[in-house]
């Protein structure tokens, strides 16, 4: 995504498929899923958090958390994405690398 960098986290996540989209019309309203952005980009990152939560583990730790507090697999794993992303446009704004911390 050539954009990264330039958006903010909301902005960057939306681009990439992996804002919440509300299902809403006059008093009903239903549930939220994932919809709209770049398929192709979400379906590219979706092996990333995998690999990512066996070695990073913050991000494990916040998978744990969220599986704990009842969400399915897949939810969680879009949910590291997302955090990936954000994460990722944001070293991009500001120029910095990645700096993984040592224990």
């Amino acid at each position: 995504m050539p954009e990264l960098g330039t958006l903010d986290q909301g902005q960057a996540a939306s681009l990439a498929g992996l804002a919440p989209v509300a299902r809403q019309s006059g008093a009903w309203t239903g549930r939220a899923f994932i919809r709209g952005g770049r398929a192709n980009v979400r379906q590219a990152l979706y092996m990333l958090p995998l690999v990512a939560m066996r070695f990073n583990p913050d991000l494990k730790a916040k998978y744990d958390q969220l599986k704990a507090a009842g969400k399915a697999p897949k939810v969680a794993i879009t949910a590291i994405v997302r955090k990936l992303i954000v994460l990722a446009n944001a070293l991009l704004t500001h120029g910095r690398k990645w700096e993984p911390s040592l224990p």
